[in-house]
């Protein structure tokens, strides 16, 4: 199996995209250690990996407090042995729907605030770890992409660009000591006109894809856009 005898930490592993992604490395043979800030829907998502086999531990965080993910990431190097891959796919707490020409500035802060708190919190604190294991996976969801025609999303994509901005900055400190730090983008905000990208997302799958955040996903690393991650990047 691709991650057999890893451990993946996804901050926010109770939530739909969390869980999702928890359930998908566990099948691949991780051990997974789901964090957020509510037990029962961290339980959950925990019961239906051991029982399907797979391996799962859970620890209330909250991946906005410094201290907090600092003793939870070294709590798992302490149990499991290693810290493989960490995955922040936390809420942002954003308000959608709103003009930026309307939007307050607290609602339009928030999710910038919160998605690269939370990134630079997690990604420091892992690979700390990871350092001394020469090897890692970091990952961030979001990207660079064009703004959406006829739907307004306020903060919502200027996270995202904050927070591939902090990646290449990742990318470039940490490759020396064998850490990726990708982005995973599934197909773009919502938009519901069939103009695709001019970014490096274009392409014939795009407007299949434009009206959500289902489409297949993409892993970059620099300039490179592939359907899947390489295994090496992630059985390393």
């Amino acid at each position: 199996m691709l991650l057999e005898n890893k451990n993946a930490v996804i901050y926010g592993g109770g939530g739909g995209i969390g869980g999702a992604v928890a359930r998908v490395f566990a099948r691949e043979g991780a051990r997974g250690h789901l964090a957020g800030r509510t037990r029962e829907s961290l339980e959950d998502v925990a019961e239906t990996i051991r029982a399907a086999g797979g391996r799962a531990d859970t620890d209330q965080v909250d991946a906005l407090d410094e201290a907090a993910v600092d003793r939870f990431t070294g709590a798992v190097v302490e149990r499991a042995g290693s810290l493989d891959i960490s995955f922040s796919l936390i809420s942002f707490s954003e308000v959608q729907g709103t003009p930026l020409t309307e939007i307050s500035l607290a609602d339009f802060e928030r999710p910038v605030h919160n998605a690269v708190r939370a990134m630079f919190l997690t990604s420091r604190s892992a690979a700390r770890h990871m350092i001394r294991q020469q090897s890692g996976v970091i990952l961030a969801v979001g990207g660079y992409g064009d703004p959406p025609r006829d739907y307004n999303i306020g903060g919502f994509q200027v996270a995202f660009g904050a927070m591939e901005s902090l990646r290449r900055n990742l990318a470039g400190e940490l490759g020396p000591h064998g850490i990726r730090v990708l982005t995973l983008q599934t197909g773009g905000v919502p938009r519901r006109s069939p103009r695709t990208s001019s970014t490096a997302m274009s392409s014939p799958r795009r407007s299949r894809n434009r009206r959500c955040w289902g489409g297949r996903p993409r892993w970059k690393t620099s300039a490179t856009w592939l359907p899947s991650p390489p295994r090496t990047w992630l059985a390393r």
